[in-house]
């Protein structure tokens, strides 16, 4: 019997608890789940996916890490995920329930949604499932109001500008800023130039090793890790 759909199914920010009802209903029925992994320094492979998956007690049989290239430059992310593609689309011909993990929300920059999209091209069926971003879980985690009434959320990647954090705040705009470390210099350019501003930063929300501060200058000090992000809330606000 063939699946309704291929699943796409989304992790949240790294804590198993944030993780939907749905999504987890979906894992612990499939046969087969991708998850992304990364080389680390001393040889082994990294990956967040995978300790999610285990907290939440998934099958080891059930589970299939892929290797992600994490280099800027994305031409061997496209062959891992074209490659994905073409084991997810073989299982699902052949009656396997499929699932593929993205963390954080899949609809929010998540280049898995480029298996997802190849798929819908050949006629297969996919499935969404909703997650929590990252920067909703840190927004609760330092007990923020995101937005109010006729407030305005913009949320920027890592090519973000100083020039761009500056004149959003000026407009009264609440920022987010994902992938941090690719825009790294432009934003401690933004906060050396703005000391007073309402900044929240954020690394591995829920995990063991999170860290939350508000001080632009102890921000600045630090490296920014790949899990880590930034919320400005703009002072003009009324």
């Amino acid at each position: 019997m063939t699946p309704k759909a291929v699943q796409f199914v989304s992790l949240g920010p790294g804590d198993p608890e944030l993780i939907t009802l749905q999504s987890l209903h979906a894992k612990h029925s499939a046969d087969c789940i991708f998850f992304p992994v990364t080389l680390c320094r001393e040889g082994g492979w990294l990956s967040r996916s995978a300790d999610i998956l285990r907290q939440l007690h998934i099958p080891e049989e059930a589970i299939r890490p892929f290797l992600l290239p994490m280099q800027k430059e994305r031409t061997a992310a496209w062959s891992a995920y074209e490659e994905v593609y073409g084991q997810v689309r073989q299982l699902y011909e052949a009656g396997r329930r499929v699932c593929v993990v993205a963390e954080g929300d899949a609809g929010l920059y998540s280049s898995i949604h480029y298996v997802l999209e190849r798929l819908q091209a050949d006629g297969i069926p996919v499935l969404q499932l909703a997650g929590v971003p990252a920067f909703v879980a840190s927004g609760a985690r330092a007990a923020l109001h995101l937005v109010s009434q006729e407030e305005r959320l913009v949320v920027c990647p890592g090519n973000a500008t100083a020039d761009e954090l500056e004149r959003f705040t000026a407009d009264a705009y609440t920022v987010v800023v994902m992938k941090l470390p690719q825009c790294a210099d432009e934003v401690k350019r933004f906060l050396a130039a703005s000391p007073c501003v309402d900044v929240h930063y954020f690394e591995h929300t829920g995990m063991a090793d999170e860290c939350y501060l508000t001080d632009p200058y102890r921000i600045c000090e630090r490296p920014f890790p790949y899990f880590s992000l930034l919320i400005v809330k703009s002072q003009n606000r009324n």
